[in-house]
C-alpha cells in the first residue's frame, strides 16, 4: 500500500466492543455522517473470538451488518479499527534525554514491571511525545496479539482493509479534543453497557488509561434489585429519574452508589498514577463523562462531589452532522462517539 495510491480513499470507524460492533464514515472536514450502524452481540460469543481467531462469529456479524444494518452509504472498504480499551494499556513515563538511545529497552522494562501479560504475547508501540533539555516524556501502549489479530482478521474476512488499529478510547479523545475543550488536562470516563474506561488526555496525547467492569447495564440490573422491579422498567428508572431528585431518589441513589463508588476509586487509582508519572505540576482541569452508561441524570453531579472536581456529562455528539439521514434514537446516541472518532483519524498519521 503506498499513499499515492489510497490518500483520496474515504475511511470508515469499526469499533469492536465486547457487547457490540458499530461503523461510521464521516467526511471529517464538515463532521458530515454518511453511513452508520450498530449490532449488538453477545459477550461469551465474542470473548470466544477474541480468543480463538479461527472462530466465525465477530466475522459473520460484521459481514451482516456492513450488508443489512447500515444507514446511508460507506463508500469504502478502508478501515481504522478500534479496540476494547479495557484489553489494552496504556502508560507514561520519563526517562534522561542523555539516555534517549536505551528507549527501546527502558520500554520493555516498564511493560514487565506493569504488565501482567508475557512482553512476547503483547504488540508494544511507544512515542515520544515531550522533549526537554533534560527529560523526554513517553508513552507507551501495549495490546495482546491474540485480541488484535482476532479483530483483524475478522474486519478482513468481512471484506474490510484495515489501515490502523487503536484503543476505542484513543478515538473518544479525538471527538473530545474537536468539541469539547480538549486542549484542557482532561479526565475522560467513558462509561459503556459492560465496562468503564478511564483516560488521561493531556497535550493531545492519552497519558494514561484503567477501566472496570461496570457499566451502564450493570446500574439497570443495580435498580432492578434494588427495587424489585422488571429490567425494562429499572432502565426507565435509570435514564428518567437517576440521582436527581424525585419520589424514588433515597432508593434508586442506594442501588447506584457502590458501584459508582467502585468507578470513582478507579478513576482516584488513575489520577494518583498520572499525578506520581507527571513532573510538571500540571492538574487535571475537566472531567467529561460520555458513553451509553451516562444517561444517569445527576452523574456529573455525583462525580463532581465524589472527586471534589469539576465533572459533566460532554455532549460532542452534536459536532455531527446527520444531514438528511435518520438519526439514532436519542438515547443510543453517545454509544457512536469513539466510532466517529475513529472515522475521523487524520489520514497523514496513518502514512507517517
Amino acid at each position: 500500500m503506498t499513499k499515492l495510491l489510497h490518500k483520496d480513499k474515504p475511511i470508515i470507524g469499526l469499533d469492536i466492543s465486547q457487547t457490540g460492533i458499530k461503523v461510521m464514515s464521516i467526511d471529517p472536514k464538515k463532521w458530515l455522517v454518511l453511513g452508520y450502524g450498530s449490532l449488538d452481540l453477545d459477550p461469551a460469543r465474542v470473548q470466544t473470538s477474541f480468543e480463538n481467531p479461527d472462530d466465525t462469529y465477530l466475522s459473520e456479524n460484521i459481514t451482516n451488518l456492513l450488508k443489512e444494518n447500515i444507514i446511508g452509504q460507506l463508500e469504502s472498504n478502508h478501515a481504522v479499527v478500534g479496540l476494547p480499551t479495557g484489553r489494552t494499556y496504556s502508560r507514561t513515563f520519563t526517562l534522561p534525554a542523555n539516555q534517549e538511545k536505551a528507549l527501546a529497552s527502558a520500554v520493555e522494562v516498564e511493560v514487565e514491571q506493569y504488565i501482567s501479560i508475557p512482553i512476547g504475547s503483547l504488540y508494544v508501540d511507544y512515542e515520544v511525545i515531550e522533549r526537554t533539555k533534560d527529560i523526554i516524556t513517553v508513552v507507551m501502549a501495549a495490546v495482546p496479539r491474540t485480541l488484535v489479530d482476532s479483530c483483524l482478521r475478522a474486519a478482513q474476512q468481512a471484506g474490510l482493509e484495515p489501515l490502523l488499529v487503536e484503543p476505542s478510547i484513543n478515538a473518544v479523545a479525538r471527538v473530545i479534543e474537536a468539541t469539547e475543550e480538549g486542549h484542557l488536562s482532561t479526565l475522560i470516563v467513558d462509561i459503556g453497557p459492560a465496562s468503564t474506561d478511564i483516560a488521561v488526555l493531556d497535550g493531545g496525547a492519552i497519558r494514561v488509561t484503567g477501566g472496570i467492569g461496570i457499566g451502564g447495564n450493570t446500574f439497570t440490573l443495580d435498580i432492578a434489585k434494588k427495587l424489585d422491579v422488571a429490567l425494562e422498567n429499572a432502565h426507565q428508572l435509570k435514564v428518567l429519574n437517576g440521582l436527581n431528585a424525585g419520589p424514588r431518589q433515597a432508593k434508586i441513589t442506594a442501588a447506584l452508589k457502590p458501584n459508582l463508588n467502585r468507578i470513582a476509586i478507579e478513576i482516584r487509582r488513575v489520577v494518583r498514577y498520572y499525578n506520581e508519572r507527571i513532573n510538571d505540576n500540571r492538574k487535571i482541569e475537566q472531567v467529561l463523562i460520555v458513553g451509553g452508561g451516562s444517561n444517569v441524570p445527576g452523574i456529573g453531579e455525583y462525580f463532581t462531589n465524589e472527586l471534589v472536581m469539576p465533572a459533566r456529562v460532554a455532549s460532542p455528539w452534536q459536532k455531527l452532522d446527520f444531514a438528511s439521514l435518520q438519526q439514532p434514537n436519542k438515547q443510543f446516541r453517545p454509544r457512536y462517539i469513539s466510532v466517529a472518532g475513529l472515522a475521523s483519524v487524520n489520514k497523514e498519521s496513518i502514512w507517517r
